[in-house]
């Protein structure tokens, strides 16, 4: 049997294969493959294995990514697929982000029952999620609400909903409209209300620095506008030294050459918020997120901005 001339990384939820086969396929037309030439490898990480408490106290979005990486590195996958929201700033030594695809729809989406807004939630219901920024933000708009931890895949949230265990519950639109469950939203939230979280709605791929054979063949993959608002979001993470500790948002937009980046941080009650916007050259991505990364940190008071620690 011939070898594979690819193998994916990736985590195993039905998410995160759905975003490998995307990759799979793309790679496949864009180099005219055959099917076989481009294999699929599962890998189950820590993150997915701790299911008991928030990912903040376990050790943060790293733990979606350690054993993809192990295995990129030791060579047994040649590419990983992630949610460019859960790749750290900071990748491991020896790997590159090496492509991004086109970004799906940015927005978050309400799932709820009998009320089917944010706005219509009676005070003192239960919004169920897994995200400090989506507990902070519905805590902004709605303080009268109860925020509650959420874990788990998207169809374990949704039963978690449908067993009662919260009244509503917060999901990437992207992530449901890949599986087919958008149908399930009852509110499509507005950025300029409810911003998302930075890389939300993109898909990444990492591969070994030293595989330029890998690398060159991603680059066909590569979507321009959304690798430099990624590159942009993540700069501004990459400075707030930003966690699943500290609720971070924010959308980089790049249009005709010219990037607009609106970046922010909350409390985690939502109370407080120290936001800021840059524009300049998409070219420029990365640098303009570091600048307002830098002035929205010299802006936040010294005990929010301990969160980063």
């Amino acid at each position: 049997m011939t070898s594979p001339r690819f193998r994916i990384g990736t985590r195993g939820s039905p998410l995160a294969l759905w975003q490998a086969n995307r990759v799979r396929d793309d790679l496949i037309a864009a180099h005219g493959l055959a099917p076989e030439a481009v294999e699929i490898v599962t890998i189950k990480t820590t993150g997915d294995a701790i299911q008991d408490r928030p990912l903040s106290e376990a050790g943060g979005k790293g733990l979606f990514v350690k054993e993809i990486d192990e295995a990129l590195l030791d060579r047994r996958v040649d590419l990983a697929v992630h949610s460019a929201k859960d790749l750290p700033t900071e990748l491991a030594p020896g790997t590159a982000l090496s492509a991004t695809l086109e970004r799906a729809d940015v927005r978050d989406a309400l799932i709820g029952g009998s009320a089917r807004t944010l706005k219509e939630l009676p005070a003192g219901a239960i919004v169920g999620t897994a995200s400090l920024r989506r507990g902070a933000l519905v805590r902004r708009l709605r303080p009268d609400l109860e925020v509650v931890s959420f874990r788990g895949n998207v169809q374990t949230r949704l039963d978690k909903l449908g067993r009662g265990e919260a009244h509503a519950t917060l999901l990437a639109l992207a992530g449901l409209t890949r599986l087919g469950l958008q149908g399930h939203a009852t509110e499509i939230l507005d950025v300029d209300d409810f911003p998302p979280a930075l890389g939300q709605g993109a898909i990444a791929v990492t591969a070994r620095e030293d595989d330029d054979a890998t690398r060159e063949a991603l680059r066909a993959l590569d979507h321009a506008a959304t690798a430099a608002a990624l590159a942009c979001e993540r700069s501004f993470l990459a400075v707030l030294d930003g966690s699943c500790r500290t609720p971070i948002a924010g959308l980089a937009r790049a249009e005709e050459g010219r990037l607009r980046f609106l970046g922010l941080v909350l409390s985690i009650d939502g109370a407080r918020t120290v936001e800021g916007a840059i524009e300049g050259d998409a070219a420029d991505a990365a640098r303009l997120g570091a600048e307002l990364g830098r002035d929205v940190k010299a802006r936040t008071p010294a005990d929010l901005l301990a969160a980063f620690g």
